[in-house]
C-alpha cells in the first residue's frame, strides 16, 4: 500500500513537472522568436523607421520597437510604447538567459527559436512588471539622423504571461494533490478489498497456531485468484486436519497395543518374583508367556518401524528381482507357520519385474501369516505367481478362512483395524501387517485388491508393474 501510494506520488509529481515546463517554455520561447523576428526585419528594411507600429502589431504578441543611436540616444519608437528605459549597451555588455526559470529548462525546446548571433536578450522589471528585452545592433547608412551605427530593441511584457503560469502552477499543484487524494483513497479501497481474503487467510492461519484447532477454515466467496486460494487453504487443512486425526489415533493405538504385550510381560515376572515356591510347571507356563508377550512386542516394533519409514519417505531400492525364487522361498518360510492348514503352490511361472526383493518377500510373508491365522484347521491357503500381459507379475494369496465382512473390507489397510467378531481372534497380530503391504505395493507403482466373504474365504491379488 505504502510503495503503491509512493508510486502515484512519483508519477503525478513528475507529470505536473512535465506538463508545466513545455507549456512555459513553449510561450516563453514563443515570446523571443517574435522578438527577435521584429529585430531582425527593422534592421533589414531602410524604411521600416516608418513602420515600427506596424512591425510590432503584426507578430501576433504585444511588443514594442525601438530605434537607438551609437550612443544609446532614443531616436524613434513605435506607438502605445510604455516600456520602462533601456541601456542597449549594457545588454549586449551582459546578455541574460531565458525568462523562465530552472523547471522549463529540464523541457526540450518545441519552439523554434532563430538564433542571432549579434543580438542579446535581458528581461528587466518596471516595478508593475517583467519585461522581455532583445537588442540587434545594426549599421544603418541611411539614417535620417546621420548618427551612423545604432541599436534596434524590442520588448515585451511578460506580465500576462507570467500571471498565467503562476495561475498553472496552483492549478498544477492543486490538481496534483486531488489527483494524489483520489488515487490514495481509491487505491486503499481497492487494496482493502483485495487483500481481506488474505487478511482472512493470515487470521485464520494464526488462530490455528494459537488454538491447535485444525476444524476452522476459511471462507472462500468469488471465482477470482484469492477465492482458488482460500479454497486451496481450505483443502490443505483438511489434509492436515485428517493427518492430524489419523495421527492422534495411530498414537492411541501404538500405546494401546504397546501396554498390552508389556503388561502381560511384567505381570508375568513380577508372579515370578512374588511366588518363587510355584510349581516347575506353572514357573515354565509363566515364562512362555511372557516370552511369546516379548516376541509379539518385538513384532509390534518391527511394524511401527517399518511404517516410520514409509511415512518418512524411505525410498526402495530398485532391482530385477526374479520374483518366481521369492515366492519359492516365502513358500518355504510359511510351511514352517501352518498350524493344520494345507499350503499349495499353484501356479508359479517365471517372472522377473523392477523392484526390492526384501520388501516383496516381506509383503508374501505377510499375506501368508494373515491366511493361516484366518483360516482354521484343515483349510486350504494357496500361494501363486503368474506372468501379466505387459510383463508384470500377479501375486495371488487365497484361503478359505473365516473371511472379511463387506463392511469392513474399506477399512483393513487402516493401521491397527481388526474385522469383528470374525477376525478378533487374532492370536498375535499387531494390525499393521496390510497396511505395510500397501505401502510395498504402492512403491512398485502396483496394486492391490482384496476379494472376500464371511465363510467363503479370502482373495488377496498384487499386481507388480513391469
Amino acid at each position: 500500500m505504502v510503495w503503491f501510494g509512493a508510486v502515484m506520488a512519483v508519477v503525478v509529481l513528475v507529470g505536473s513537472m512535465a506538463s508545466y515546463a513545455f507549456h512555459a517554455r513553449a510561450h516563453y520561447e514563443a515570446i523571443d522568436r517574435a522578438l527577435i523576428t521584429a529585430a531582425a526585419a527593422t534592421a533589414a528594411d531602410p524604411a521600416a523607421s516608418a513602420h515600427l507600429g506596424h512591425l510590432a502589431g503584426q507578430q501576433g504578441v504585444a511588443l514594442a520597437v525601438r530605434l537607438y543611436a551609437r550612443d544609446g540616444q532614443l531616436l524613434q519608437r513605435s506607438p502605445d510604447d510604455v516600456a520602462p528605459p533601456v541601456n542597449p549597451q549594457a545588454v549586449l555588455d551582459r546578455p541574460e538567459g531565458p525568462a523562465y526559470g530552472f523547471v522549463p529548462a529540464l523541457a526540450p525546446s518545441i519552439v523554434e527559436v532563430p538564433r542571432s548571433t549579434a543580438g542579446a536578450f535581458a528581461t528587466i522589471h518596471d516595478g508593475r512588471q517583467r519585461w522581455r528585452v532583445f537588442v540587434h545592433p545594426v549599421e544603418r547608412g541611411g539614417d535620417p539622423t546621420g548618427a551612423g551605427p545604432g541599436f534596434v530593441v524590442t520588448l515585451s511584457p511578460l506580465g500576462g504571461l507570467d500571471a498565467s503560469m503562476a495561475d498553472f502552477r496552483v492549478l498544477l499543484t492543486g490538481l496534483g494533490a486531488l489527483g494524489l487524494v483520489v488515487a490514495g483513497a481509491g487505491s486503499w479501497a481497492v487494496a482493502g478489498s483485495a487483500l481481506r481474503p488474505v487478511a482472512r487467510l493470515t487470521e485464520t492461519a494464526r488462530a490455528i497456531a494459537s488454538s491447535r484447532d485444525l476444524s476452522r477454515r476459511v471462507q472462500a466467496t468469488g471465482r477470482d485468484e484469492l477465492a482458488m486460494l482460500a479454497a486451496t487453504f481450505n483443502q490443505m487443512l483438511d489434509s492436515i486436519e485428517t493427518a492430524y486425526r489419523l495421527q492422534q489415533r495411530f498414537v492411541a493405538d501404538a500405546s494401546h497395543e504397546l501396554r498390552a504385550p508389556l503388561t502381560a510381560i511384567l505381570g508375568n515376572l513380577d508372579l515370578l518374583r512374588r511366588r518363587p515356591d510355584l510349581p516347575p510347571e506353572e514357573q515354565a507356563q509363566a515364562l512362555e508367556e511372557a516370552r511369546n508377550e516379548a516376541e509379539r512386542l518385538s513384532r509390534l516394533v518391527a511394524d511401527l518401524l517399518s511404517l516410520a519409514r514409509a511415512d518418512a519417505g524411505v525410498p526402495l531400492v530398485i532391482k530385477p528381482v526374479d520374483v518366481d525364487a521369492v515366492v519359492l522361498e516365502a513358500f518355504q518360510e510359511a510351511r514352517r507357520l501352518v498350524r493344520g492348514q494345507e499350503l499349495v503352490l499353484d501356479p508359479l511361472e517365471p517372472v522377473r519385474v523392477p523392484g526390492d526383493r526384501d520388501r516383496i518377500k516381506q509383503l508374501l510373508l505377510i499375506l501368508l501369516d494373515n491366511a493361516i491365522k484366518y483360516t482354521p484347521a484343515g483349510g486350504r491357503i494357496t500361494l501363486g505367481l503368474q506372468a501379466a500381459g505387459d510383463g508384470g507379475a500377479v501375486l495371488t494369496v487365497a484361503d478359505t478362512g473365516v473371511g472379511i465382512p463387506p463392511a469392513d473390507l474399506p477399512h483393513v489397510f487402516e493401521r491397527f483395524y481388526r474385522a469383528d467378531p470374525a477376525r478378533s481372534r487374532d492370536p498375535g497380530g499387531t494390525g499393521l501387517g496390510l497396511p505395510i503391504a500397501r505401502w510395498i505395493v504402492e512403491q512398485h507403482q502396483g496394486q492391490i485388491t482384496i476379494d472376500s466373504a464371511p465363510g467363503r474365504g479370502t482373495t488377496v491379488t498384487v499386481r507388480l508393474p513391469a
